[in-house]
C-alpha cells in the first residue's frame, strides 16, 4: 500500500512511518513540524525509495489537494494532532483548530480525491483518537467500543469531535473509513513533556519527579510499537465503518509506574541515592480523570492482534533508549513547554 501518514513526525506517527517502511509499504510523511515534530524521528527510513516527506499544515486544503494529487495514496492514516492535555488546558485554540478544523479539512481533501479516483471500494481513510474521549472510569469496568462519550478536558473534546465528523463523513458521504481508539503510550522518540520521559530526565537531572495529586490517576500503558503495528492491521484489515479500541492490557498507578521507573534506573545508571527520593507530589491538574482502561476484545477477536511487550520489558527498553539517545533529548531541551509545568489552570 501506499500510506499517507500525516502527524508523521512525531511520537506515534514516526513509529507507525519506521514501521511500514520496514514492513513494505510506501509512505508519505506528512507534518507541519510543530514544536513536537522531528524529522530525526524518522531518520533510519529517510533514505529509502519508499519514503518521501511533505511539509504541510492540514489545515490548508489546496496544499492537502496538491498532496494527494501528487503521491495518490491507498490509504489515510491520520494522526496529526495537539495532544497534550496540559497544553490544552492552557491554549485550547490550538486543539480546536488542528484536531477539529484539521481533522474536517483532511475528510474533505481525502473524500475529493477519492471521487476523483472513481470512489474505489480499497481506499481508507484511518482515523487515530485516544481512549480519553470516553471520559473517567471508576474503580472497575473498561471501555469498549461501545462506551458513551464523556470528554473531560479540552483534548479530549477536541479529539472527540474529530471522532464524530470521520464518522459522519463515512455515514453520509460513504467515505470508507476506520477508526482506532488508544491507550496511553510510551516508548523510544517519546516527546519529553509527557510523564514517563519526563520521570526520566528529571531524574537524570536530580531535579525534583512531579507527580500529580496523590499519584493514584490509572492508565492502561501501551508500548508505541506495539501500537504502530496495531495500526498498520487496522488500515489493511479493519471492517469499513468499524473503529477498535487497542490497548496494552498494562493498568499502574501514576505512582507506581514513576516507581518502576525510579527502581530501573537505580540499575541501569545508579547514582549517589535511590531516584525515589526526588519523587515530589504537585498541585494536581484540572479536571484530572481518575482512571483509564481499555478492552481490547474487539481488534483480539477480529484480527487477530495483542499487544506483545509487557510494562515492565517496555520500561527496561524505554529507559535504555533515553539512555542511549541523550543528543535526541538534549537537542529539544529548548522547545516551547519541555522543563515548565504546563495546565494548572
Amino acid at each position: 500500500m501506499k500510506l499517507l501518514v500525516t502527524g508523521g513526525a512525531g511520537f506515534i506517527g514516526s513509529a507507525v512511518v519506521r514501521h511500514a517502511v520496514r514492513t513494505g509499504h510506501s509512505v508519505v510523511n506528512l507534518d507541519k513540524l510543530t514544536y513536537a515534530g522531528s524529522l530525526t524521528n524518522v531518520a533510519e527510513v529517510a533514505d529509502s525509495p519508499h519514503y518521501a516527506f511533505e511539509q504541510a499544515d492540514i489545515c490548508d486544503r489546496r496544499r492537502l489537494d496538491r498532496i494527494f494529487a501528487t503521491h495518490r495514496p491507498d490509504a489515510v492514516m491520520h494522526l496529526a494532532a495537539e495532544s497534550h492535555v496540559d497544553r490544552s488546558i492552557d491554549g485550547p485554540a490550538a486543539f480546536i483548530e488542528t484536531n477539529i478544523t484539521g481533522t474536517y479539512t483532511m475528510l474533505e481533501a481525502a473524500r475529493a480525491y477519492w471521487a476523483a479516483e472513481g470512489k474505489p471500494d480499497s481506499f481508507r481513510f484511518h482515523h487515530i483518537s485516544t481512549d480519553e474521549v470516553f471520559g473517567s472510569l471508576g474503580p472497575t469496568g473498561k471501555f469498549t467500543e461501545d462506551t458513551p462519550y464523556d470528554p473531560r478536558s479540552p483534548y479530549s473534546a477536541s479529539k472527540a469531535s474529530s471522532d464524530h465528523l470521520v464518522q459522519a463523513w463515512h455515514e453520509t458521504y460513504g467515505l470508507p473509513v476506520v477508526l482506532t481508539n488508544c491507550s496511553n503510550n510510551y516508548g523510544p522518540y517519546h516527546f519529553p513533556e509527557k510523564l514517563i520521559p519526563v520521570v526520566i530526565l528529571k531524574a537524570l537531572a536530580g531535579a525534583p519527579i512531579p507527580i500529580y495529586g496523590k499519584g493514584d490517576n490509572i492508565r492502561d500503558w501501551l508500548y508505541v510499537e506495539d501500537h504502530a503495528e496495531a495500526l498498520l492491521l487496522v488500515v489493511e484489515k479493519g471492517k469499513v465503518g468499524r473503529s477498535y479500541n487497542i490497548g496494552g492490557e498494562n493498568e499502574a498507578t501514576n505512582l507506581e509506574l514513576v516507581t518502576k521507573l525510579c527502581a530501573i534506573l537505580d540499575e541501569k545508571r545508579p547514582g549517589n541515592a535511590p531516584y525515589a527520593q526526588q519523587i515530589t507530589f504537585v498541585a494536581d491538574r484540572p479536571g484530572h480523570d481518575q482512571r483509564y482502561a481499555i478492552d481490547p476484545s474487539r481488534i483480539r477477536h477480529e484480527l487477530g492482534w495483542r499487544p506483545s511487550v509487557t510494562l515492565d520489558e517496555g520500561l527496561e527498553k524505554t529507559v535504555q533508549w533515553f539512555l542511549d539517545h541523550e543528543d535526541w533529548w538534549r537537542a529539544l531541551q529548548d522547545r516551547d513547554g519541555v522543563g515548565k509545568r504546563l495546565g494548572t489552570g
